[in-house]
């Protein structure tokens, strides 16, 4: 289980465990339960991630289109240079902010 915290409109959670195939499916349920509640961005602290797959950037994706069609973004913060890296090579910065 995350830990979410509300300041206003926006939610930081944070996952504290690897965003993987394994994983995914209970931090799925509760992004989505908090997309559910309106808000106008969604921070994921990504302290404590060491790896990433491509379930888990998927998952990111998904969340950051959901976001957008409401007019709300998505930051990652606390982001690994490892994990930056990938996102780079990606090109996935030019979607969402991505923080160190």
């Amino acid at each position: 289980m995350s830990q979410v915290d509300s300041f206003g409109d926006k939610v930081v959670i944070k996952p504290g465990r690897d965003i993987v195939a394994s994983a995914v499916d209970e931090f799925r349920a509760e992004i989505v339960a908090i997309l559910g509640q309106g808000v106008a961005g969604l921070v994921i602290d990504m302290g404590g991630v060491e790896m990433i797959d491509s379930v888990g950037i998927g998952l990111l994706i998904a969340a950051h289109n959901s976001l957008a069609k409401k007019n709300a973004v998505l930051e990652l913060r606390n982001v690994s240079a490892d994990i930056q890296g990938l996102f780079r090579t990606m090109r996935l910065e030019k979607h969402f902010s991505i923080a160190k």
